[in-house]
C-alpha cells in the first residue's frame, strides 16, 4: 500500500468496466457519487473525487489474458492526510487475489 496519494494519478487496473462498477459503491462507502458515462464524482468530505476511466487493450502472457482499466483520479479539496485516509480503504477494497 503506498504511503501517500498525489492531488492527480493514474492506475491501471485488472479489471473490466464491468467489474469496476460492481466494485466501485463499497470502495468508497458511504460518500455520494454520481456517474456520467466513463466519468464519476465521489463527494469525499470536505472535497471531491473526480474519476475518469477507459478501457486499454489486454494484457497477454502466454495463454493468459488480463482485461486493463486505465483509471485517472483527481481530488480537489483534500489535503495529503484526507487523501490517504481515503485510498487505503478504496485500495482495500480493490484488492483482488493473494496480496
Amino acid at each position: 500500500m503506498q504511503s501517500s496519494y498525489d492531488e492527480a494519478f493514474e492506475r491501471d487496473m485488472g479489471c473490466t468496466e464491468a467489474e469496476w462498477l460492481g466494485w466501485l459503491p463499497a470502495a468508497i462507502g458511504a460518500c455520494a457519487w454520481r456517474r456520467e458515462g466513463h466519468h464519476a464524482v465521489v463527494e469525499v468530505p470536505p472535497g471531491r473525487l473526480a474519476l475518469r476511466w477507459a478501457a486499454q487493450p489486454p494484457r497477454v502472457i502466454a495463454l493468459m489474458r488480463m482485461p486493463v482499466l486505465r483509471v485517472h483520479f483527481a481530488f480537489s479539496g483534500l489535503d495529503a492526510a484526507q487523501r490517504y485516509a481515503f485510498m487505503r480503504r478504496f485500495d482495500l477494497y480493490m484488492q483482488r487475489g493473494g496480496g
